[in-house]
């Protein structure tokens, strides 16, 4: 008589102790977003030139954690990049309106606040001055 083959299944806990303390750490990093919120730039540093950044829209910078905008003509703001909702990055900029495609955020291109959630709170304002045609850190 033979005994029918069960079908093998790891667990959480076969496979955790499996990786080790160090590789736990790893799996679980990799389901925490963006590690910090703050952009990663100094003062003086361009950040991109005047006719990147699309009127009614605006560009991320993914490296830098900082998404530009320009609600009107000539006038620019800059908010971190890093949706308040889990710390990914967001991902674009269209119609006034930051969007984090990831969980599906939106905020204010002109403020920053919070239009739609999960997010919890606004984005916050990243100082930048325009010399001439660049946007710089300040």
């Amino acid at each position: 008589m033979t005994t029918p083959l069960r079908e093998a299944r790891a667990t959480r806990r076969m496979v955790f102790s499996g990786l080790g303390a160090l590789g736990v750490a790893a799996a679980l990093a990799g389901c925490a977003g963006d590690s910090g919120s703050a952009p990663t730039v100094t003062a003086g540093d361009e950040l991109a030139t005047a006719s990147e950044v699309p009127v009614g829209g605006g560009i991320v910078l993914t490296d830098a954690k900082i998404v530009l905008t320009q609600p009107v003509a000539g006038e620019f703001k800059a908010f971190t990049a890093v949706c308040t909702h889990q710390g990914l990055t967001v991902t674009s900029v269209d119609a006034g309106t930051i969007r984090c495609s990831h969980h599906g955020s939106a905020y204010s291109a002109d403020s920053g606040e919070v239009e739609s959630g999960p997010a919890p709170s606004p984005l916050a304002e990243v100082a930048i001055t325009v010399d001439g045609d660049r946007i710089l850190a300040a």
